[in-house]
Order: structure tokens, then C-alpha cells, then sequence
């Protein structure tokens, strides 16, 4: 197994991804979005945790009828950022993307959001239509930036700046599973007794640097963690981590969904405390459907990866995000605190 030319989820050959941010005193948030092929892809989608803020996904039960999506929308904001979805819908109506109904399309695009709101000082600095808009117009198939960008941008993951990840690998039959995530949770996804990345555990040969963190460097870790506690961090039930898997392989929306339960898993690798009622979490499995469906053993095999694809993914994440300072506080990097990468 290796990981896929961008090591992302765009290694899955169609998608796209795209992010916004929003700029200006105050602002702390973003939208991302996955973008599908022509045609879409078919979609489930496993929720969990006490204050999910998410949109569509009722059509992703098996027992509906819209069998694909057009596009996948992340973003900040809570519930007031899933107004960043028309944004997307307006650009695929244009291009003529969606359910067809008299007269024209409708374009099916599931959206979850974090709770990011104030992070940046002002509690209406939020993504809005135009910042969906802005990430769909961003979206392409190559190298997918990570760390405080797009849903990311506000996200903290046990007092430590959090963000955006991604991973992909590539089976030896061919096969590819790629997961994005946007990380922002109560739970640490550091070990309290090493400082090793839980998710860097999971990760493929040379695929993350060789850190030994010293009595030092876990006293940074810690009053880094603890200067961002308990405002204006995550706090139970205000944190939120999202993610998406997806294969190229064929699968139904039920398989689709359970590829999503396995995205859990590699989230309850990643974080620790695994996430609980404190943490809500919505994983979405995408199947391109241009790889025949897999036999038994290759299906086993594509759900074990979509768990360390998605592990794999946390600790891109955590890698990657650059110490933010804002009026509502200052949130360190990981790299900063621990490997010494001075990020603005």
C-alpha cells in the first residue's frame, strides 16, 4: 500500500476540493467543499453526537430515493454557516449540475458545520453564500491545502490550533480510499505521555517526521492546551470534527454509510478521549463508482483504510495548522510547540 500522488483526498480521480476564508477584524471561519464529478456520487452519511448542525442528510438513507450528490459543503459558523451551501447550489445550478425537475435541476448537497463562532472575536463573522460560492470557484483536483484554511480556519482540537487534513492510500489491486477531515474537538489528538500525534500511528513509511518530544516540549504541549482552556476553545457540546472518506470503488449508499462508521473509528484513534456525547461528529463515505464493486475481501480491506486514511488525516491536520492569534485569544500549533516550525 502507498498513498496516492497528493496524498489527499483528490487522489480519488474526480473529486475536487476547494476552500474560503473569511478575512477581516473578527474573522475566524471558512467553508470547504467536495465537489463532484459530473454525474455525482453516491453518498451516506453516519451522525453522531448530542447538536449536530448539518443539512440533507436525511436523503442519504438508503431508503430514499435520490441515489447521488453533487457536492459535499464543510463549513464554519454552526448552523448559520450551512447558509454557505446556497453559494454551492447556485454555481452547480449554473452548470446545469443537480436532480432534474421540470424546468431546470436541483442540486443535492449535504453540508455539516463546526462551532467556531467568536473564535475570531466577532461572534457574526460567519461564512455566508459567497463564501461557498468563493470555495466552489476554488475547488480543483490537485495538491489540497491543509491546516487553518476553508471549514478549518477556526477550528481548535484540545486547546491546540486545529483545521483541515487529508490522506489517501492505494490498495495493491488499485483501489483508492482518500479521507479529508476538519478537526475541532474537545478531545487531544496528542498522547499526554510521548506528544506523539495518536493518528501519526497509522501513518504509511515516511509519511510523518520522526518527533521525540522531551519532558520540555509535553510542558509546552500543556500550557499551550491550557492557555486556550476552557474560553475560547472547544468546550462540551460546542466542538464538532467532520470528515469524509471516499473510494472509487462501487458501493451502495448502505455501503457508502457503513465507510462512514469506519471513518469513525479512525476519528476514536486520532482523538482521545475517543469523541463522545461532548464531541459531535458527522463522517460522510463518497463512492465514485468507476471501480467494479469489491469482493468480500477487498470490501474488508477498503474499510480498514477508510479508518487509518481518516487517523492518517487528523494528524495531517494537526501538522499543518499555524499558531493563530485573535482577539479572543492566541491557539498554538502543534509544530510550533512541539518541532519548532515557527508559523505566523
Amino acid at each position: 500500500m502507498r498513498t496516492g500522488p497528493h496524498n489527499a483526498l483528490t487522489d480519488v480521480l474526480g473529486l475536487r476540493v476547494g476552500h474560503a476564508s473569511l478575512t477581516g477584524p473578527g474573522a475566524l471561519s471558512g467553508t470547504t467543499v467536495v465537489v463532484s464529478p459530473p454525474g455525482g456520487v453516491v453518498a451516506g452519511v453516519d451522525v453522531r453526537g448530542f447538536a449536530p448542525g448539518t443539512r440533507e442528510t436525511d436523503l442519504l438513507d438508503p431508503r430514499r430515493m435520490v441515489q447521488r450528490v453533487d457536492a459535499v459543503v464543510f463549513t464554519g459558523g454552526s448552523a448559520f454557516g450551512l447558509s454557505a451551501v446556497t453559494g454551492v447550489m447556485e454555481r452547480l445550478e449554473a452548470a446545469g449540475a443537480g436532480f432534474p425537475v421540470p424546468g431546470g435541476v436541483v442540486p443535492i448537497v449535504p453540508a455539516a458545520a463546526v462551532f467556531d463562532l467568536g473564535r475570531g472575536g466577532d461572534l457574526q463573522a460567519r461564512p455566508e453564500a459567497a463564501t461557498g460560492a468563493a470555495a466552489f470557484d476554488a475547488a480543483s483536483e490537485g495538491p489540497v491545502a491543509q491546516g487553518a484554511v476553508g471549514a478549518g480556519t477556526g477550528a481548535v482540537v484540545g486547546g491546540l490550533k486545529g483545521g483541515v487534513g487529508t490522506a489517501s492510500a492505494v490498495l495493491d489491486g488499485g483501489a483508492v480510499v482518500a479521507a479529508l477531515v476538519v478537526v475541532d474537538s474537545v478531545g487531544s489528538a496528542v498522547d499526554p505521555g510521548s506528544g506523539v500525534l495518536h493518528g501519526a500511528r497509522a501513518g504509511l513509511p515516511g509519511e510523518f517526521p520522526d518527533v521525540a518530544v522531551d519532558q520540555a516540549g509535553l510542558a509546552a504541549l500543556r500550557a499551550a492546551a491550557a492557555a486556550a482552556s476552557p474560553a475560547p476553545a472547544p468546550a462540551p457540546g460546542n466542538a464538532t470534527t467532520l470528515a469524509v472518506v471516499a473510494t472509487d470503488v462501487t458501493m451502495d449508499k448502505a455501503g457508502c454509510a457503513a465507510l462512514a462508521g469506519m471513518g469513525h473509528d479512525g476519528l476514536a484513534r486520532a482523538l482521545a478521549p475517543a469523541p463522545a456525547a461532548t464531541d459531535g461528529r458527522t463522517v460522510f463515505g463518497l463512492s465514485t463508482a468507476v471501480r467494479p464493486a469489491p469482493e468480500p475481501l477487498e470490501l474488508f480491506t477498503v474499510q480498514a483504510v477508510a479508518a487509518d486514511v481518516v487517523s492518517r488525516a487528523v494528524a495531517h491536520a494537526l501538522l499543518a495548522a499555524a499558531t493563530v492569534t485573535t482577539a479572543a485569544g492566541t491557539f498554538r500549533s502543534y509544530a510550533e510547540t512541539v518541532i519548532g516550525s515557527v508559523s505566523d
